[in-house]
């Protein structure tokens, strides 16, 4: 048995890229309709390549169980169908430029006017008011504004980060807000107005090392793949070529670390590295020190006695290597009339089990969704 909590929720979703996309597949696993309004071109994510059976891998990850239909806005008859659709619906998305639904006459405050029931929500880069109002607003450009990259990557390097974190972010606060406006009106019959931009999604996520810049009166130095503010906490290559990361939280893994992995080349009560904050001050020392220890150990012989003294580790895995995981766990999806590999949920609910339904063809609904709510 499928769990569908939002089965007989019905969503229209004017959407490109990922942002908006994400929300609403989010959406469609929970048992929604959505409906996906595309223009004559598609969806501009359907080209950005080629990867996964000749179409695209972000296309195919974020657009599974929804039905595509092509509309011009533009046109009567686009409007009309649009608009009918709007008329049942329980929620509607969109993440075109600011203005843009506006200057159609279809802007979100006008349409709750006429269907207070109505939940929208509207994806902008940078909110819709201020001077960065029109900006265009990528997912890297994004990571630069919020000062994301200023905090990545290693000593004088900086660097994104390696997944389209922003328009992620963006896209799980907007699922998650519509789910509230959902349960709202239950409670009041009443829809609401969502208004959610990906600087505003990354700013909340950037408060530690803004934490830090504020009232510390540092900006948190770029150390590649060690933490900035933790220490040890980063990879170190054995004597097979393999590396292993280890994060020592606090001062009882720490004591245990020195005494029984380190054999005594590290002493848990020098005063350099007695405390997390003399570790992080003299990190280069002690990095040396565990880095000559771990060449002197194989990546099993290292992962056992981690394993055996309790010290959190993880093996640094290629792509590859996590593609053959032991805890990965995939399903299957259609798209095209064949079958794919993708993550599964996340989330498990006991008793019920995961489905995703199939990756749309451009336009594939258009008769369908014509024919259901055409005038």
């Amino acid at each position: 048995m499928k769990f569908e909590p939002l089965q007989g929720v019905l969503v229209i979703s004017v959407e490109q890229a990922l942002s908006a996309p994400f929300a609403s597949c989010r959406l469609a696993d929970a048992g929604a309709r959505v409906i996906k309004v595309e223009r004559e071109s598609g969806d501009f994510a359907r080209n950005y390549d080629t990867s996964v059976r000749g179409e695209s891998t972000y296309f195919a990850w974020v657009n599974r169980g929804k039905e595509s239909v092509r509309i011009d806005l533009k046109s009567d008859e686009g409007r009309d169908l649009f608009l009918n659709i709007v008329d049942k619906a329980d929620v509607l998305i969109q993440n075109l430029k600011p203005g843009a639904m506006l200057r159609l006459g279809l802007g979100s405050e006008s349409l709750r006017e006429k269907y207070p029931e109505l939940i929208t929500c509207d994806i902008s880069g940078y909110r819709e008011e201020g001077e960065y109002a029109d900006m265009k607003a990528y997912d890297n450009l994004v990571q630069a504004e919020s000062g994301l990259i200023d905090v990545t990557g290693d000593g004088d390097v900086r660097a994104k980060v390696g997944i389209s974190i922003a328009d992620i972010s963006t896209g799980m606060h907007a699922y998650s807000a519509i789910l509230e406006a959902l349960i709202q009106r239950g409670q009041t019959g009443e829809g609401v107005s969502i208004k959610i931009s990906m600087f505003d999604s990354m700013a909340d996520w950037m408060m530690v090392p803004w934490f830090h810049q504020t009232y510390g009166g540092k900006t948190p130095k770029r150390r590649g793949v060690f933490h900035a503010e933790i220490a040890p906490y980063g990879p170190f290559k054995t004597s097979d070529g393999r590396e292993i990361m280890i994060g020592i939280q606090n001062n009882r893994e720490w004591k245990r670390f020195c005494k029984n992995v380190m054999g005594g080349a590290v002493h848990s009560d020098d005063p350099r590295f007695k405390t997390n904050s003399a570790r992080v001050e003299n990190v280069d020392e002690l990095n040396e020190q565990i880095g000559s220890r771990f060449l002197e150990l194989t990546h099993q012989n290292t992962i056992d006695l981690l394993k055996e003294h309790q010290i959190a580790f993880a093996n640094l895995n290629t792509l590859q290597q996590f593609s053959g995981h032991p805890q990965l766990r995939l399903t299957d999806v259609e798209m095209n009339g064949e079958m794919i590999k993708m993550a599964d949920r996340p989330a498990r609910f006991s008793g019920y089990e995961n489905s995703f339904g199939s990756i749309p063809k451009l336009g594939e609904h258009d008769e369908k969704i014509k024919k259901e709510f055409g005038s």
